[in-house]
C-alpha cells in the first residue's frame, strides 16, 4: 500500500457518536461516498476498507495507488500499535501516514491540517507517536471545542449536541475532502484551502 488514513476513535456502540470519534466519523465518510465497507484486517487491530488514489480523488477501484482506510479497534490510548501493524505490513513511511483526530483547541466546524508537532494531550497520538517513534505524519484536526468546565475525559468521551448536527455533518464532510486533497495535492494546497 501507498498510503494509510487512519480515523481515531474508540471502538463499539457505547462510543460511536461522541466527540471522540470525529476520526472514526470522517472515516466512515470517505467509505460511504466510495461504497466501501471496513472489515477487520487479519492480524491487524483495525478495521480496513482499501481504495484507490484516482485523479481526481478517491476511487473504489482502478490502478492508482492504494490507500488503505483504517480504524483501529484498539481503544484510543492504543491507536499506535494498531497503526505500526499497519505501517510495517504495508511497508508505509509515517509521511505517508494521515491520521484523523478530534481536537479541543479548535472550536466545532474548524479544520487545521499539518505535518508533524506534539500531541498536546491527545492519547490516541501519543500512542501513535509512541510506536512510529516519531510525529512526522499528517494530521487533519477535527474541532470539537473545549468544555467550560475541567472535566475533559467526560466531555470528550460524550455526545454532540443535536443542535449541532448540522455543523458536525459539515465539519465531517469538510474533512474527508481536506483527506482527499492532501492525498491528491499535498500539503500547502490542503492547508491554503482548508486552514481558514
Amino acid at each position: 500500500m501507498s498510503w494509510i488514513v487512519v480515523g481515531l476513535g474508540n471502538p463499539g456502540p457505547t462510543y460511536a457518536r461522541t466527540r471522540h470519534n470525529a476520526g472514526f466519523m470522517v472515516a466512515d465518510e470517505l467509505a460511504h461516498r466510495l461504497g466501501l465497507t471496513f472489515r477487520p484486517g487479519r492480524g491487524m487491530s483495525a478495521e480496513l476498507a482499501t481504495a484507490r488514489l484516482g485523479a481526481s480523488g478517491l476511487v473504489a477501484q482502478g490502478a492508482g495507488a492504494q490507500v488503505a482506510l483504517a480504524k483501529p479497534s484498539t481503544f484510543m490510548n492504543d491507536s499506535g500499535r494498531a497503526v505500526r501493524k499497519l505501517a510495517d505490513f504495508g511497508k508505509v513511511a509515517p509521511d505517508h501516514i494521515i491520521v484523523v483526530h478530534d481536537e479541543l483547541d479548535l472550536d466545532l466546524g474548524r479544520l487545521r491540517v499539518k505535518l508533524g508537532g506534539g500531541d498536546n494531550g491527545h492519547n490516541g497520538l501519543k500512542s501513535i507517536r509512541a510506536h512510529l517513534g516519531t510525529g512526522d505524519f499528517y494530521r487533519v484536526r477535527v474541532g470539537i471545542g473545549r468544555p467550560s468546565g475541567a472535566d475533559t475525559v467526560n466531555y470528550v468521551l460524550g455526545g454532540f449536541p443535536r443542535a449541532a448536527s448540522a455543523d458536525l455533518a459539515d465539519v465531517i464532510g469538510r474533512a474527508a475532502d481536506a483527506v482527499e486533497m492532501l492525498l491528491l495535492h499535498g500539503l500547502d494546497r490542503t492547508q491554503n484551502t482548508f486552514n481558514c
